[in-house]
């Protein structure tokens, strides 16, 4: 049977971060990485983004050159999963049947793409965007003709992929179950304003629109039936409402988890010597006023690898990371630092019609997030009104003659 000293399971951004921590806080011990891809760490935002819209070639994505793993022995097993654990023998078995030790484990499995329960779900054109290949398989429908798409889902993924599609001069149709877009993440001013932004550019956004089934010719895609029984022509489908945690053989092997596996502040799970990071973990997140949350963002995924990886080699720091994300649409480059869940008042720093202005949330009086379009002075400045918890005048913070890191120096 294989051994590895660490076997970090996933091949993702925190995968990668945890290998890369290991080796930069001193670890000398074998490293194995198991992706259930066939390449190596590839950086996943620029999929809807660059990627889609061929601005980057695929080679441009790697998080580090392919033949840097090896540079570090850090070993790679690639197009393979881990199936089972036994936590007390300290073993894993893989889709392959192989089976390997482990003296410490990190869970970074991410997680895959919900897929709609309706009908017609499974036929040739409905896509989601979560690796090379899925991307991979809508830019070849464009090249063989598309030119209509329906995007399921008004979140960041579907919004991106809607601004790339619109660019390629694809019709889009986007359908979102709310009322308005963004509504899990943002204020209604943020919404309103991408709203009117893809409105802008020539997306159909439907609202408060649920999917009644995709409709298809054979095993081929070619339009989706609303809730309110209206029919949509679509050569393609996009579905982004969100993942579904990879986290069955943790739990199966005891580990404690609903919506995500659950992690203390040193990013273990309940299980001995196994750790987890990124989109599948849950975790108590100051940011979020002590909730236990799973954050979807590249940010958490390295920054929690780093945690897993200092625990590992023995020097304990707890997981306070600050969390931020960035959208790219259009024009328009969305910086978000902060969590603003649970917001009490927000202020609009700018006028929205210019196209570059920032929303600032608070809770208590206190800052807890801004979103900030193409405005990163504001967005670097504001970072630190949001670590300190700053308690500012709502007046003040309005005030564009007033720079906010003149607020967080006092």
């Amino acid at each position: 049977m294989k051994q590895a000293d660490v076997i970090i399971v996933g091949a993702g951004h925190g995968g990668a971060a945890a290998a890369l921590a290991l080796r930069q806080n001193g670890f000398e011990g074998s490293v194995t990485m198991i992706g259930r891809e066939k390449e190596p760490p590839y950086e996943r935002p620029p999929l809807s983004k660059e990627y889609l819209a061929r601005e980057k070639e695929f080679e441009r994505l790697y998080i580090r050159p392919p033949q840097f793993w090896g540079d570090k022995d850090i070993d790679l097993v690639l197009g393979n999963s881990v199936t089972e654990i036994e936590p007390r023998g300290k073993t894993v078995k893989l889709s392959s049947g192989e089976e390997m030790e482990y003296k410490s484990l990190v869970w970074a499995a991410g997680g895959d793409a919900r897929r709609l329960s309706c009908s017609g779900a499974d036929l040739r054109g409905v896509h989601s965007v979560r690796t090379r290949a899925d991307v991979d398989r809508m830019m070849a429908e464009i090249d063989a003709g598309a030119k209509r798409c329906v995007v399921i889902g008004g979140g960041y993924i579907g919004l991106e992929a809607a601004a790339v599609l619109r660019k390629l001069e694809i019709e889009v149709v986007l359908v979102e179950m709310l009322d308005r877009v963004l509504a899990r993440v943002a204020g209604e001013t943020l919404s309103r304003f991408y709203e009117r932004e893809h409105r802008d550019h020539g997306v159909n956004i439907m609202l408060e629109t649920g999917v009644d089934c995709i409709l298809g010719n054979g095993d081929k895609v070619t339009g989706v039936r609303l809730s309110d029984g209206s029919e949509v022509d679509a050569d393609m489908v996009i579905v982004g409402i969100g993942i579904v945690p990879c986290i069955g053989p943790l739990i199966v092997a005891g580990a404690t988890g609903a919506n995500g596996v659950d992690v203390d502040e040193f990013c273990r799970t309940s299980l001995d010597d196994i750790y987890a990071v990124g989109d599948c973990a849950a975790h108590a997140n100051d940011y979020a006023d002590g909730a236990v949350i799973r954050l979807e963002s590249v940010q958490n995924a390295n920054d929690m690898a780093k945690a897993a990886a200092q625990a590992i080699c023995g020097d304990k720091q707890p997981y306070r990371a600050t969390p931020w994300f960035w959208s790219n649409q259009y024009d328009l480059k969305l910086q978000t630092v902060g969590l603003s869940m649970g917001f009490d008042q927000f202020v609009v720093r700018g006028d929205p019609d210019s196209r570059s202005f920032s929303i600032i949330y608070l809770r208590d009086g206190k800052v807890v997030a801004l979103d900030c379009v193409n405005r990163v002075k504001d967005y670097v400045q504001g970072k630190k009104l949001v670590e300190r918890h700053a308690v500012i005048d709502p007046d003040l913070l309005a005030d564009e003659d007033v720079a906010l890191k003149e607020m967080a120096a006092s």
